[in-house]
Formats: C-alpha cells, sequence, structure tokens
C-alpha cells in the first residue's frame, strides 16, 4: 500500500481531488495503467467521487471491484454521512451487508447519522437492533450516534436510556442529549443535562454552549445564558457564527434585545441565522420600525432572506401595525427572492391585516392570494382579530368553521365561548362548555414561570403548593389594595371568556401572572433589575392592565414574555402599546 500511496496514480487522485471531472479521467488512468483493481486506489477514488457529490459514480466503481473488502463500503458509508449524503451513506451500508463483510462501529456511527439526517426511525431502529447482533450495542461511539438518531426522532425516553448507558461519555454524546430535549421542546430537561455535565466534570465545547444557549433562549433561562456568556468570554473561545447567533437569539427570546444587538454587532461573521434571529427578537418586543430597518440593511449587506426571515419580518409588522411595510415584504419575497410562500406567511399576513382592523380586507386576502382551502393557523389569525375589534358575527363564524375543521381541539371551542361571552350571549357560552364536558374536552392550562437565582418557579391560577404561599397571597392583597388606590378597575369582562387561559370566574386577582409577579416583587425587593415572567398563555386584559399599575406603584420594570411577543412595562405604560 506504501508503494501506491507513492505511486504517481495515487499522485493523480490527489491531483483530481474532490471533482467529478478530473476524478472520471484519473480513473480512466487507473485501468490503462493496470490498477484498477488496486483496492486501495479505488478506494481513495470512489471516497473522492462521494466528497464531490457523485455518489452514484462512486457507487458504481466500488460494486464494480471483484473482490471489495470491508474499509472500502465501510469508508463510502462514513463519507457519505459526512457529505450530508444519507441515502447514499444507506446505500453502501446494504452493499456491505448483502456482501457478508465484516462491520465496524465507524460503520454503524456513520449510518446511524444518515439515519438521523433523514429522521428515519424504522430503519435506524434495524441498524440498532443489527449493532447489537454484532455486539456493538455497548460501542460508545454507536450508543452517541443512536441519541441523536433517536432525539431527531422525538423518542426522547429511548434517547436518554441509551445516554444514560454510555460509560466514558464524550462532549459529543452530552451534546447531542442536549440538544435532543431542546429541540423537542424540552428546554429545561436540556439544562438539568448541562448542568448533570458540570457535576460530572466534563469539558464542554463551543457546541456544548450553542446547545445549552438555544435550551436557555426557549426556556427564558436568562441567569443560566448569562452563566455561559460570561465563560465563552472568560475561555476566550473562537466566536464561530453558531456560538453568535446562539447568543443573539438567547438574549433577544430573554427579553434583552438591547444586549442581543450588542452582540450582533460584535460578531465579525453573521449568517441568515444570526440576522433572522435579529430580526424576530424586535419583533417579539414590538419594536417593528427597527426590524424592518434591519430587514434592509440584510437586503444590501447581509446573506439573501429564506423563508424563516420574511415570517419574522411579516411578524414583526403584525404586531406593530405595519401594514405597508408587510405588503411590500410579501411581494418580494416571490418577486425578488423567488420563495414561495408557504402557510406561515399567509398566516402572518392575514394576521396583520386583522390586527391592524382590515378585517375585510384579510378576507379579501385569503380568497385572492391562497392557494387552496385554508388551514386552521388561518381562520385563528382572522378569530382573534374578531376578538381585538369586537366583530363578532364574523368572529361565530369562523369559530364554528375551526370546530368543524377540527371538532377534537379545545382551543377551538374555547375561542367560540369567548366570542359568545364578549357578545353577551351567555347562553351560548354555557352550550359551548357543556359540549366540551360531554366531549371530555380539557383546555391548555395556563402557567407562569419566574427564575431567580437560577432557579424557576412555576405558577398556576390560584397557586397553593408553594412554599412561600401564605406571604404571597398576602404580598399580592396589598399590590392590588395599592394599585386600585391608583386608580386600577378589574377588568372584570375578562372573566367571562378565562376558559382558555384560567379556570374559574371572580378569580381575576389570583391569575399566574399576578402570583408571578408577586413573587418576583416580594423576594427582589429594593433590586433595580426588571422581574421576568414567562406565560405560557397570552397574557388576559386585567393581567395586562393590573402590571401596568404595578410597574407605576412599585417603580420597577416588569417583562412579561407569552405565547405571542413581549409586554415590558415601565413606568404604568407597556411597550405593546395596545397593540396586542
Amino acid at each position: 500500500m506504501d508503494s501506491q500511496h507513492r505511486s504517481p496514480e495515487y499522485s493523480a487522485l490527489l491531483l483530481a481531488g474532490p471533482r467529478a471531472g478530473p476524478l472520471k479521467q484519473a480513473h480512466a488512468r487507473l485501468v490503462v495503467g493496470g490498477y484498477g483493481h488496486s483496492l486501495p486506489l479505488i478506494t481513495k477514488l470512489a471516497t473522492l467521487a462521494v466528497a464531490a457529490g457523485a455518489a452514484p459514480y462512486a457507487h458504481l466503481v466500488a460494486t464494480s471491484h471483484p473482490a471489495p473488502d470491508p474499509f472500502l463500503f465501510s469508508s463510502l458509508t462514513r463519507a457519505a454521512a459526512h457529505h450530508s449524503l444519507p441515502v447514499a451513506a444507506l446505500a453502501f451500508y446494504r452493499c456491505l451487508l448483502s456482501s457478508a463483510l465484516p462491520f465496524s462501529s465507524f460503520t454503524f456511527t456513520a449510518v446511524a447519522k444518515a439515519c438521523a439526517d433523514l429522521s428515519a426511525l424504522r430503519t435506524g431502529k434495524a441498524i440498532h437492533a443489527h449493532s447489537i447482533l454484532l455486539g456493538f450495542g455497548s460501542d460508545r461511539f454507536v450508543l452517541t450516534a443512536l441519541v441523536v438518531l433517536y432525539s431527531k426522532c422525538g423518542q426522547l425516553p429511548v434517547a436518554r436510556k441509551l445516554f444514560d448507558a454510555i460509560r466514558d461519555r464524550s462532549v459529543v454524546a452530552w451534546n447531542a442529549m442536549i440538544s435532543g430535549y431542546e429541540q423537542n421542546g424540552l428546554a429545561e430537561r436540556g439544562i438539568e443535562v448541562y448542568k448533570e455535565m458540570q457535576v460530572a466534570e466534563a469539558v464542554p465545547d463551543s457546541m456544548t454552549f450553542v446547545a445549552t444557549l438555544s435550551a436557555c433562549a426557549q426556556a427564558g433561562a436568562l441567569d443560566l445564558g448569562r452563566e455561559v456568556e460570561r465563560r465563552i468570554v472568560s475561555e476566550r473561545m473562537d466566536m464561530s457564527v453558531f456560538l453568535g447567533s446562539a447568543l443573539v437569539n438567547m438574549y433577544a427570546r430573554c427579553g434583552v434585545v438591547d444586549k442581543a444587538r450588542k452582540w450582533f454587532d460584535m460578531l465579525q461573521e453573521r449568517n441568515v441565522v444570526t440576522w433572522t434571529s435579529m430580526i424576530a427578537g424586535y419583533g417579539m418586543h414590538g419594536h417593528g420600525h427597527e426590524a424592518i430597518k434591519l430587514f434592509h440593511v440584510m437586503r444590501r449587506e447581509g446573506p439573501p432572506p429564506n423563508h424563516v426571515t420574511f415570517i419574522a419580518v411579516l411578524t414583526a409588522c403584525a404586531h406593530a401595525g405595519l401594514v405597508m411595510e408587510g405588503r411590500d415584504a410579501f411581494a418580494c419575497m416571490k418577486r425578488v427572492y423567488g420563495l414561495v410562500p408557504r402557510v406561515e406567511h399567509y398566516c402572518s399576513m392575514v394576521d396583520m391585516f386583522g390586527r391592524a382592523g382590515l378585517l375585510d380586507e384579510a378576507m379579501q386576502f385569503i380568497h385572492d392570494y391562497m392557494p387552496g382551502e385554508p388551514g386552521p393557523e388561518v381562520w385563528t389569525a382572522i378569530l382573534g382579530a374578531c376578538k381585538m375589534h369586537k366583530n363578532f358575527n364574523l368572529g361565530v363564524e369562523v369559530a364554528e368553521r375551526l370546530i368543524s375543521l377540527e371538532p377534537d381541539n379545545p382551543s377551538y371551542h374555547v375561542l367560540l365561548s369567548n366570542i359568545y361571552a364578549l357578545s353577551g350571549r351567555m347562553n351560548h357560552v354555557e352550550k359551548v362548555r357543556n359540549t366540551m364536558i360531554n366531549r371530555r374536552l380539557k383546555k391548555q392550562i395556563g402557567f407562569s414561570l419566574i427564575e431567580l437565582g437560577g432557579t424557576s418557579h412555576l405558577f398556576r391560577m390560584g397557586e397553593k403548593s408553594h412554599r412561600q404561599t401564605r406571604d404571597i397571597y398576602q404580598y399580592l392583597e396589598e399590590l392590588i389594595h395599592r394599585i386600585t388606590a391608583a386608580g386600577y378597575m378589574p377588568e372584570t369582562e375578562s372573566v367571562l371568556h378565562e376558559l382558555e387561559e384560567e379556570e374559574r370566574e371572580g378569580a381575576l386577582r389570583y391569575h399566574s401572572e399576578k402570583l408571578a409577579v408577586a413573587y418576583g416583587l416580594m423576594m427582589s425587593s429594593g433590586s433595580p433589575s426588571p422581574i421576568r415572567v414567562i406565560k405560557n398563555l397570552q397574557i388576559c386584559e386585567d393581567c395586562h392592565l393590573a402590571i401596568k399599575f404595578i410597574s407605576a406603584v412599585e417603580k420597577r420594570e416588569i417583562v412579561v414574555r407569552d405565547k405571542h411577543r413581549f409586554h415590558h412595562f415601565k413606568d404604568g405604560k407597556c411597550s405593546c402599546l395596545e397593540y396586542w
């Protein structure tokens, strides 16, 4: 092999590199020179062909060899998986299988990665079984690849079981488990794994911090996000575009949009994710003009915007009432960038028209632009606008259409009940509630989270399980008394349609966000730092009003992230300017 590595033929392959045309010429030279069956040379040729994206040619070269060895197909499987050619990787794996040649742990690692890239759970399970059969069931490299596979396919319990079985976990295994939880909407569990990693004294790398910052962004865990940032800075880590984007995203989604912008401006390299994260951050905080301004800069100086960028731009326009700018952005999607609008873009446009009170225009847009029958997402956006602008007749019509589309979705029954309640048709409210009871449809439970000292505290409406319940309720009663003296009057209208947000009528003062705010104020008396609360549903009208008054009487900034956007309360005002 050494002599072949020094041969002119091998040098010709190296000179050709990962380029299909020159490789085919080099292949012809091998055949003419009598080296057509040299396994080392054919392996190098086929591997370079895969790197060139010519997997079918590599497959032809490999399968044409009269006596292939395990290293040939194993190398090709690994190369295909590495170069994001998962279908080719599976094809080379099957060649190895049909040839009855021995397998290595690296082959299983590569083909498991290919299955993860394809989210091919069924094939992945077969490969997992095959690896166990051949004695690789406890190999840490194979187990790590399987953790990625099962996480990507949403099989978190299986992924965790395999993760726990890895004896000497590499940083890749830790990263896979943190990312697996975060990408499946279980950010808190991902954060727990990061903390386990610290206890185990495992050394994190850049991707550990990317995954953890993404989990912090999802969970609103600002304290941990700041701790990770300090480690990145103190250890002078290379600020890759991925790490920089993760920092921008974390600060934007944790409510510190100014710090997100500082990181954005400091980055030497920005990709489409970085730009989109910053634009989305402005949109979430109601800074529509800043989002549009940055979008224009991106069009001049940055990478071409993608589908997600336009969702961020249109959402920013919807939350700030920038109808003209939204129309322009939607128009240039296809005209300038050749991007075909998706459901999310149509939904954002409908939401934008609806929030601006242009319900007729929203309905016309659905009729003129949307291909096919509109889905539930679009009608939900219309219904929210009907509720906001008190167009109850259209609201009832839309809500009933939603229920006909998905009769077992409890949130649509809730929305119909809300519309009936707002229009004073309480007999219809009762009918909807009875229907939900008879069908055993359960609404989503509202809760609020507040993080203090790195610990998250969860509150539900009327929460009494907290160890400081008595003190919290007493503090909240005093708050209510103070803001009432300042002019607060409960929005009792909210009670009538609180079926989705909270449970019982007459319980406005014990809504989860009020309890969380009261606890935050009680535990941080005298601190100038803002109170930060995360609400899983949309904040109700009464809590929105009450927290405005609380911010004034307590002289504290209060930031609430609900399921749609951020609300920054300060000096009795909210950043949303009542446009929510």
